[in-house]
């Protein structure tokens, strides 16, 4: 039996499969992490294996814990506890009920130096024995562990989430305090295998702005001398939702003109992105839909109210309704003249307007005569026109002729613009007519000037002057005036030219003082 004893504690802790002669074995998380400057609980129990030798329980049972080397003497410096011995400080505590076969020990104030492997003996009256084959890996460290943060269920708007920090807890006799940036419940210790975990948990029904919320939780441990080890951890939520703050922009902004090209552009916030884009009209017939896309263009014709709904894989977001309203005109009308403006040509005088929307055509009005409008098409472009033939005279020369284009915009009025221009009519020499110079009576040999005047387009280049004679009427002189000594009674005229023709002034007769006829 003594021999047995000897080998037993000479030989090394073994790891699974260990074939050397084992009476104790006990069962305790191996290995174990601790805290410096603070405690561990170390769950455990035990079980004699020995066929000839048995645990009196009706005698005190002695739990020991050694460490480093298997050889156990009394006075081992490597002794960290011996229970009821009273006569030393021991780091190692057992509490648990020996002859129940509990070893459950607090290990207290641990530092580095406790890194190391311990082995665990019972003795009594009846019973001594090592767990050889069974040893117990302790790892000390001055860092304190990162809590964990978890989120159960679906991050996704509406969706009632647990949100759990967690943080080992090695000693539960002194747990982590777990601040964080929720509401700061009651903390807990659970225990899974022996194994102790200080939780703080926080129920939250999501919503859109709990997306990119960053939650902190801190651990701070308890350690010898009043302080504190701490260490954090953060999780960033990414809650999923529905389109958010769905909103139309017309562009170009500011008044619109009929037939001007407008797009309708939807945004909206959502996550996971828009997908889809459907655009309404409303109507007396409730929303029509017109289009789909994140973006809307037409030409408008006729004011109106318009919203868009955006959707994604967790529904939909309507945006409110924006009105369009058509306030200004498209432009001025213009207005034509075929053919060549001189006198007695017949031409035509067309006013024209752009026509972007041919159901609701602008109304022509002018100062000639009030013909109807008709509207025309080019490829795929319409104008309204108002025509009229007109056989030109030097009376139209100068002529202003104005149109109006009242186009019909929102509210049920007109916005009207107008074009003007002026004829340009040539013609021959008008009016033509001779001025004397001197008036009133004449006395012979007296110098008289003639002038010859006329209303012509492009203007005289050209007069003659003529004095009626027996044989008929005599050229005696060109140029706008014709200047003489009058020695004679007679008749003069002169003819205006220029190149669209002549004409003759009316005969004025000079008369000489005191010669009889």
């Amino acid at each position: 039996m003594f021999i047995q004893m000897i080998l037993i504690l000479l030989l090394s802790s073994g790891a699974d499969g260990c074939d050397r002669p084992n009476h104790l074995s006990i069962k305790t998380p191996s290995p174990m992490e601790a805290l410096s400057g603070s405690c561990l609980w170390i769950p455990c129990t035990y079980e004699d294996l020995s066929q000839e030798e048995e645990i009196n329980t009706a005698d005190p049972v002695t739990g020991i814990w050694f460490k480093g080397v298997l050889e156990y003497s009394t006075s081992s410096q490597y002794t960290f506890s011996v229970s009821g011995d009273s006569t030393k400080s021991y780091p190692m505590n057992i509490t648990g009920n020996l002859k129940n076969k509990s070893c459950t020990t607090m290990f207290y104030n641990l530092s580095k130096n406790h890194n190391d492997t311990y082995y665990f003996r019972v003795e009594n009256s009846g019973f001594r024995a090592t767990a050889v084959c069974d040893s117990l890996q302790i790892k000390v460290r001055d860092s304190p562990w990162s809590p964990t943060i978890e989120v159960s269920g679906k991050q996704t708007e509406t969706e009632v989430v647990t949100i759990t920090c967690s943080a080992v807890t090695p000693c539960p006799h002194a747990p982590p305090q777990l601040p964080w940036d929720l509401h700061q419940g009651t903390a807990h210790i659970t225990e899974t295998n022996g194994t102790f975990t200080t939780k703080i948990t926080q129920n939250i029904t999501l919503t859109d702005a709990h997306d990119g919320l960053m939650i902190k939780c801190n651990a701070a441990y308890p350690v010898s001398g009043g302080f504190k080890k701490k260490a954090d951890s953060n999780v960033t939520l990414s809650v999923s939702y529905g389109p958010k703050n769905t909103s139309v922009e017309v562009s170009p902004s500011g008044s619109l003109s009929a037939g001007q090209s407008v797009t309708l552009s939807c945004s909206s916030r959502a996550k996971p992105p828009v997908h889809h884009f459907t655009w309404f009209r409303h109507s007396s017939q409730g929303p029509a839909n017109v289009s789909q896309g994140h973006t809307y263009s037409f030409n408008i014709c006729e004011g109106g109210d318009y919203y868009c709904v955006a959707s994604n894989t967790h529904g939909n977001g309507t945006s409110p309704d924006i009105t369009l309203q058509i306030t200004a005109a498209p432009g001025v009308p213009s207005i034509e003249v075929s053919g060549k403006q001189t006198e007695t040509e017949v031409v035509t005088i067309t006013c024209s307007a752009v026509t972007p929307c041919p159901h609701a055509p602008p109304q022509l009005t002018w100062a000639l005569h009030q013909g109807t409008a008709h509207i025309t098409e080019t490829n795929g472009t319409f104008t309204t026109k108002i025509t009229q033939n007109i056989t030109l005279t030097d009376a139209h020369d100068g002529l202003m002729i104005k149109c109006n284009a009242a186009y019909p915009v929102s509210g049920g009025t007109t916005e009207t613009t107008e074009y003007t221009i002026t004829l340009n009519v040539t013609y021959g020499p008008k009016d033509t007519s001779v001025e004397v110079s001197p008036s009133g009576s004449l006395s012979a040999g007296q110098s008289v000037t003639l002038s010859c005047s006329s209303r012509a387009k492009p203007p005289v280049h050209h007069f003659t002057w003529f004095r009626h004679s027996s044989q008929g009427p005599a050229n005696v002189s060109q140029g706008h005036t014709y200047s003489f000594n009058l020695t004679e009674e007679g008749q003069y005229y002169c003819e205006a030219s220029n190149t669209l023709g002549n004409q003759s002034s009316p005969v004025i007769t000079l008369s000489i003082t005191g010669m009889s006829a």
